[in-house]
């Protein structure tokens, strides 16, 4: 007979870790497809612990040679950038498509690029020549043309705010004609022509909304700017640089969306605007708008940064707003089939930027804690009888009281930890400490780099404690508990494989949830599914 150790039956629950992860720890390597779509969800192209931008394009090229299915790429970059939120990865996928697939480019390009930003975003991308071309070709060319000749006013305003590239740097590469003397005038305009060069169209043919942005700009009192100001509809960005005072600041403050106003609390604060007590409370009931939150697309952390970075001066309703928004931003979180223990991943790594540096001073201050303490927190809020286990090398003992503010627990729970990183620790204290308690299954929210600790039959340490955790559960009588892994880094490999019973998803926005869920309640709907269920 063959060794009996060597071909045991029982290795089969242990699947060999064949793959290394960037911290040196035995994992699993993705499918091409399932790593592409963790790169999208989470990948900024700037530096994060264990990875810089370069590698990060790299691994983005590599993946994408690897996935030959257009349609899977029109797909994420839908998902992307509607469903996860993301600006750079979204653009980077577009523009790999218009060298691979110029019908799916054409059909996926006004969802992908849904403002002035990204259109800049992509432009810029074509122009470094990484992705295969330096250009604007024919096909893409239209696409331009015809997202700049349907784009409202109030958009093209919008894209005019930055530089390299700036839009006249698109307008004067894309060229588009004109379709009536109001966008000829505007166009113009955008870009410094001299007005002889308009012609057949004249200043008078100038949209109400640059018109009234050159008076705010040429006015020459406070009081003339507020009075422009309250009928013009445009970013606050345009008129900042110009306003004459705090009568103008209380105008504009009026006219910027939640997005704006939660990123600006401090200059309002700087600029004497909630000396008005009226603004205040219109200010914390426009933070609160849950139209307007949903529109604009805000993380739930995001909310958390404001709260954190607000000035000690901001007024109490404001920052009592900013926990109502975050509540808000969570999306639905929806109740699980029943409770869950939360691997909270508090060890080093996670204390880096969670959109990552570019340089010294240009990072999100949110770091990846941070962001992994708001998962864990929305998912208790709203499912109270589950556990949450904070963990680096160690479990972390908290009591904390579910129905506290997503944004107070969040805070509270961050403060955790900071050393090395062992995955399998949540799944252990379930084991051990917890091992009378039934759960539907454990999900762990981590940069999965762990490094620490191995499991049995060369497996990793995560795969060993969960074997152990469902054969607990069974005889609970839990018949089919399931284990989650949210990663928020853009790394190529997990500590438990996909399988029926596991799922590994990547991201940070709250449509993580609805594949969670759906998960947890014996649906098919994996990440790979999610993306590929996107209409083009």
């Amino acid at each position: 007979m063959a060794n009996k150790s060597l071909f045991s039956n029982r290795q089969n629950q242990f699947p060999r870790a064949e793959a290394r992860n960037e911290a040196g720890g035995r994992a699993y390597k993705y499918e091409p497809k399932h790593a592409l779509a963790q790169l999208a969800a989470t990948g900024t192209f700037n530096g994060v612990f264990y990875a810089n931008a370069q590698t990060q394009l790299d691994e983005l090229r590599t993946l994408i040679n690897q996935v030959d299915d257009n349609r899977f790429l029109a797909q994420l970059a839908v998902y992307a950038r509607e469903r996860a939120c993301m600006k750079d990865m979204p653009a980077a996928l577009l523009v790999t498509l218009s060298t691979r697939d110029t019908e799916l480019l054409h059909r996926v390009f006004d969802r992908v690029v849904d403002n002035g930003r990204m259109l800049r975003t992509m432009f810029q991308m074509i122009r470094s020549g990484q992705f295969g071309r330096t250009g604007l070709s024919s096909s893409l060319q239209r696409a331009f043309q015809r997202w700049l000749n349907e784009a409202s006013v109030g958009k093209l305003l919008s894209a005019s705010i930055g530089n390299d590239p700036s839009l006249r740097d698109v307008l004067r590469l894309a060229r588009p004609t004109p379709v009536d003397n109001a966008r000829r005038a505007l166009f113009g305009w955008l870009t410094d022509k001299e007005l002889s060069k308009w012609a057949p169209a004249t200043e008078a043919d100038l949209p109400a909304q640059v018109q009234a942005l050159m008076a705010y700009r040429g006015a020459e009192t406070e009081q003339e700017q507020a009075a422009i100001v309250e009928g013009l509809s445009v970013r606050w960005d345009l008129l900042a640089d110009a306003a004459k005072g705090p009568l103008v600041w209380r105008a504009i403050a009026r006219q910027m969306g939640p997005q704006a106003l939660r990123m600006n609390l401090n200059t309002l604060l700087r600029h004497d605007v909630f000396k008005d007590y009226a603004l205040i409370d219109e200010v914390a009931n426009r933070l609160v708008d849950k139209e307007a939150i949903r529109r604009s697309r805000q993380f739930p952390y995001q909310f958390l940064a404001a709260y954190l970075n607000a000035s000690d001066q901001i007024p109490h309703k404001i920052t009592k707003a900013l926990h109502e928004a975050a509540e808000i931003a969570c999306g639905n979180v929806p109740e699980l089939s029943g409770p869950v223990v939360i691997g909270l991943d508090t060890s080093g790594s996670m204390a880096s930027s969670v959109t990552g540096w570019q340089h010294r001073s240009s990072y999100s201050k949110m770091r990846c804690v941070d962001v992994a303490a708001l998962f864990a927190a929305a998912i208790l809020r709203r499912n109270p009888d589950s556990v949450v286990i904070p963990f680096d090398t160690r479990a972390y003992n908290v009591r904390i009281d579910p129905a506290d503010s997503i944004l107070s627990l969040s805070e509270r729970l961050a403060k955790y930890g900071g050393g090395g990183t062992d995955c399998s620790i949540p799944l252990r204290e379930a084991n051990v400490r917890l091992g009378q308690r039934a759960f539907a299954g454990c999900v762990l929210v981590s940069d999965n780099e762990s490094w620490v600790g191995t499991g049995r039959h060369g497996s990793t340490g995560v795969m060993t404690a969960w074997q152990t955790f469902v054969q607990n559960q069974r005889r609970l009588g839990v018949t089919d508990p399931k284990l989650v892994c949210i990663d928020i880094q853009p790394y190529g490999s997990s500590q438990a494989p996909e399988r029926d019973d596991i799922l590994n998803i990547g991201g940070f926005s709250d449509a993580v949830f609805n594949v969670v869920t759906s998960f947890l309640s014996n649906s098919a709907s994996r990440f790979v599914a999610e993306v590929e269920s996107i209409t083009v």
